[in-house]
């Protein structure tokens, strides 16, 4: 699919971290977006055409995809906690469904799909990239299962001849994380030092949303059907990413190294507590601790070569986050920042 600066795409999820970004995106990129959100989009984009519905409704998706030439599909539930598993499989799965079908039936020449870097990895010793799948260990997380589940729909849709790429994203931070997300949970949770130490073993790869965003684009545009593509930034251990939010924020940096076994120990505690009391831990949530047991480290080297696509490091992705969240923070806890902001 070449660009085309008339074309009118449909955006689901579009008032969320990565859809309210890919608005912006396309705007700069010169194409008409219409956001499908269940909540109004974000002030740059409120001009634009807003149809306000949930991917669970197959009629809602099809009377929004009228006249619209090609369809992002970012509207998810990213959640570790195990309360949302039933929303997780009807948003991520069959909202997915829905809106392969609803596409099929409208003649959408394109749709690109966000997945997630959990469906391609990580694997141990290295980064991973998009040959490579998730650890089967891993498929018990409600969340991981669904992205997956989501994905092979979409994969089995390219087989039979539907226009479908995934792109997969890996830990997005910046503006706009309303509930939050996981990422942004881990930012804001640093500022408000609620977190004190760090997994000796754990890392991520960082990514702005900005720049996920114009990867999106740019699948839209130059993505092969039936591809997925790995958007990520840079690999850092997770004492890296801590002591890059402290400082930006101008808050105590965690130091306190401790090993996986010991946080999983505390997460199944946690985890059995929360079930004798019918509340859900708000920190080291068992199955995201699950999914740290080896660093998340993803190469998108694909993406650039095929795509174009590039990222900025991740102290500048994460300078957005950190200023964002500083901003919401309640007055008696808010920080001062104490950097100067560039791009993002």
């Amino acid at each position: 699919m070449t660009t085309a600066t008339t074309s009118r795409v449909l955006v689901t999820g579009a008032s969320g971290l990565i859809g309210s970004h890919i608005m912006d995106a396309l705007i700069d990129a010169g194409y008409e977006p219409r956001a499908f959100c269940r909540r109004p989009v974000v002030p740059r984009a409120s001009a634009v055409e807003q149809v306000r519905g949930d991917v669970r409704d197959l009629t809602a998706l099809r009377c929004a995809m009228r006249g619209c030439d090609a369809v992002i599909h970012s509207a998810a539930l990213y959640s570790y906690s195990r309360s949302d598993a039933e929303e997780m499989a009807q948003t991520n799965v069959d909202g997915t469904r829905n809106v392969l079908d609803a596409a099929a039936r409208a003649g959408v020449s394109r749709v690109v799909i966000t997945s997630s870097c959990s469906t391609c990895g990580p694997v141990r010793g290295r980064a991973a990239d998009e040959s490579d799948e998730a650890p089967s260990f891993e498929l018990s997380v409600p969340y991981k299962r669904t992205k997956l589940a989501a994905e092979a729909l979409a994969l089995q849709r390219a087989t039979k001849g539907q226009n479908v790429v995934i792109v997969n994203p890996t830990t997005t931070v910046g503006e706009r994380d309303w509930r939050p997300t996981p990422s942004g949970r881990m930012v804001r949770d640093v500022l408000t030092g609620r977190i004190r130490g760090y997994l000796v073993s754990g890392g991520l790869n960082i990514v702005a949303a900005e720049d996920v965003a114009r990867g999106h684009v740019l699948a839209l545009q130059r993505g092969r059907s039936g591809e997925r593509y790995l958007l990520g930034g840079e690999n850092l251990t997770m004492k890296q990413t801590f002591e890059i939010i402290a400082r930006l924020g101008g808050v105590a940096t965690p130091r306190v190294p401790v090993a996986y076994p010991l946080v999983l120990g505390a997460a199944v505690l946690l985890h059995l507590a929360g079930r004798l009391t019918r509340r859900e831990a708000s920190l080291l949530l068992l199955d995201e601790v699950r999914l740290a047991s080896m660093p998340m480290y993803f190469s998108s080297r694909k993406a650039e070569l095929e795509l174009g696509y590039s990222h900025r490091g991740a102290e500048e992705a994460l300078s957005a986050a950190v200023r964002w969240f500083g901003q919401r923070l309640p007055r008696a806890s808010r920080i001062s920042l104490t950097v100067e902001y560039g791009r993002g």
